[in-house]
């Protein structure tokens, strides 16, 4: 019996099949890229009232909290979110804008907290950098007010403010915002955390927040 060859002799055997079967690149792959078909729609259409109705009917469907307010009205909105969810105590970046925050809840700055403080918390309530209609998708950059990767991962609970310029309708809009911005880690929400098993039973809360609501400002 011939024994089973080495991981690394295994390796080069299947690279070699596949590019006896792909045979010898005849092109640069820049130039397969260039006839890539890309005539999907890469510029919104929609007015700004249509563009947020979309948003928010997003948000809705996947369960999200939808709330829209003036910015004015924005301390009050937040409150309201917050006793709807029955929420007091919260953690916020420490760089956060003080004058959302209103006094009927607490909030605690994220100065180095544990992982344990972050999970025992009520939740959190940050910025963001965009938000897309089509896809009813946050973005995070976790630049100033939307706090590093963690904060917005293991609280149970998020609130996320949305201004009425970080919306647009697409997904290649947004990608042409971000890569004018400094490059960043970035983090893409579309509705709360959820997974299923093979017995496609629905698990919420596995891999960020079980609990999404977003707060637009117009």
């Amino acid at each position: 019996m011939s024994a089973h060859p080495s991981t690394p002799a295994a390796r080069s055997l299947i690279l070699g099949r596949i590019r006896d079967i792909l045979g010898e690149r005849s092109e640069p792959s820049e130039a397969g890229y260039r006839r890539i078909p890309r005539d999907y729609r890469d510029s919104g259409i929609l007015t700004f009232e249509a563009c947020v109705a979309l948003l928010v009917d997003r948000l809705q469907h996947y369960q999200v909290g939808a709330h829209r307010c003036d910015p004015p009205d924005l301390p009050r909105t937040i409150a309201a979110a917050l006793l709807a969810r029955g929420r007091k105590h919260l953690v916020v970046p420490s760089d956060i804008d003080r004058d959302w925050l209103p006094p009927a809840a607490e909030f605690r700055p994220d100065e180095g907290l544990s992982y344990s403080d972050l999970n025992g918390c009520d939740g959190v309530l940050t910025a963001c950098s965009l938000a897309i209609a089509n896809t009813g998708t946050i973005v995070l950059r976790h630049a100033a007010g939307e706090g590093r990767r963690a904060l917005t991962l293991i609280p149970d609970y998020h609130l996320c403010v949305v201004r009425g310029d970080q919306i647009v309708q697409t997904v290649p809009e947004a990608i042409r915002r971000l890569a004018a911005l400094e490059p960043a880690l970035v983090t893409t929400v579309s509705g709360p955390s959820a997974t299923a098993d093979i017995e496609m039973t629905r698990i919420r809360g596995v891999h960020g927040p079980r609990t999404l609501d977003v707060v637009l400002v117009a």
